[in-house]
């Protein structure tokens, strides 16, 4: 393909990503939304009475647009997310022609694999909440009850659940290195004290709650990942090191040439970018018409 034609492929595949954003997101604005607000809203309303203004956990709003943002803010998101399979789909059709056949095998199985660990993270998160807002909330003591904006506290949860989501990403990028020859397994266990330290230290401050509970629940499943990673890189390893033993240069020295391979290969040639062959003969030249 020409580069007019990648271009013009490119635009047709964003404008169908875009147009299945859109409608899903549309479609969530007009019939999903009171379900999702309702599921968001229930961290909040497990909290015990005692520590809301409103017992009844209804969230609030001091602006007359904020309702409107609100419902627009939820259904990006769910758009986003259920039209997924749909935009992902138009990347991976537009990279896939680039691609070897391993490479497609392994980009599809990454894909795959970071939405799965993304979802797990956002799930998490969920689940997390009604504790972090029970902590945080009751922390003040007896005499202070909370009484939330409805999108400050929406920020609140997805800024939660998109930490989490992308957090769950780590082990991933692991063994994508691996896979690249950039991180062997061996460094990976070397560097687990390591490891640890620093995904506590960073649980710690990329979690907006600033309580133990959320912090241990990032770290310790972050943790688990970040030894599945390197069991996956030790077993890639020991499959590369089995592969490079049974190879005919196995038993050279780093200082012995390897032998030349002198193996005739059939040469394929495309006939239709030979250029024709001149005439010969007493007629060469001459005006055939």
């Amino acid at each position: 393909m020409t580069l007019t034609e990648h271009i013009s492929e490119l635009r047709s595949r964003l404008g169908k990503a875009l147009l299945a954003i859109a409608v899903a997101t549309t479609a969530v604005a007009i019939w999903g939304y009171n379900p999702l607000i309702r599921m968001l809203e229930k961290p909040y309303r497990s909290v015990p009475a005692d520590h809301r203004a409103v017992a009844d956990g209804t969230l609030i709003f001091t602006h007359p647009t904020d309702a409107f943002v609100l419902r627009l803010k939820i259904a990006l998101i769910a758009g986003l997310i259920l039209s997924s399979p749909i935009w992902l789909y138009q990347l991976w059709a537009f990279v896939t022609p680039g691609l070897h056949r391993n490479e497609r095998k392994w980009a599809l199985a990454f894909v795959s694999t970071s939405v799965v660990l993304f979802t797990a993270g956002a799930a998490v998160a969920y689940l997390v909440l009604p504790k972090a807002m029970d902590v945080l909330l009751g922390v003040g003591g007896p005499g202070l009850a909370a009484l939330l904006e409805a999108t400050k506290y929406l920020s609140f949860v997805t800024s939660i659940m998109l930490i989490f989501g992308v957090s769950f990403e780590f082990p991933l990028l692991i063994i994508m290195l691996n896979f690249a020859g950039l991180l062997s397994s061996r460094r990976l266990r070397n560097w687990r004290r390591y490891a640890i330290f620093i995904i506590f230290a960073f649980a710690a401050v990329a979690t907006p709650t600033q309580d133990p509970f959320t912090m241990l629940a990032l770290a310790v499943p972050m943790c688990l990942l970040y030894e599945f990673a390197a069991l996956v890189a030790w077993l890639h390893d020991r499959r590369g090191a089995a592969r490079a033993a049974r190879s005919e240069l196995a038993g050279l020295s780093d200082d012995e040439a390897s032998p030349l391979d002198l193996t005739s290969e059939p040469i394929e040639v495309d006939l239709r970018d030979e250029a024709a062959p001149e005439p010969v003969g007493p007629h060469a030249g001459a005006d055939t018409t």
